[in-house]
């Protein structure tokens, strides 16, 4: 599935079995909380926090899923066109740090 793909499929969705987008502030509250869910599971299972008994069985790959679907709410809702948004982020990052990280000491 490419972004595209993923942007029409979040919008077809929401317009048949979620009704309708949640505001713009909801849908950020909403994204703050699903990125909280990553950051707990990372913490506890990559990190130095013992991990609780009740987090063990989650499912890092759909808490990630999670956010991808409320970031794809956002940018459809916002008019972004995530693959052009990409691409772009993505060249800025090859003319911006092009040697950058290759001349960082702390890397090698």
């Amino acid at each position: 599935m490419t972004i595209k793909d993923a942007q029409t499929t979040v919008d077809e969705w929401i317009k048949t079995v979620g009704v309708r987008y949640f505001n713009e502030l909801t849908n950020m509250a909403q994204l703050t909380e699903e990125v909280g869910e990553v950051a707990r599971i990372i913490a506890r299972r990559y990190g130095e926090q013992s991990e609780k008994e009740s987090d063990k069985n989650k499912d890092l790959g759909d808490e990630l899923a999670d956010v991808l679907w409320v970031l794809i709410c956002l940018a459809n809702q916002t008019g972004v066109d995530l693959t052009e948004a990409f691409q772009k982020n993505l060249d800025k990052k090859n003319i911006r740090d092009a040697t950058r990280h290759l001349d960082n000491e702390k890397l090698k």
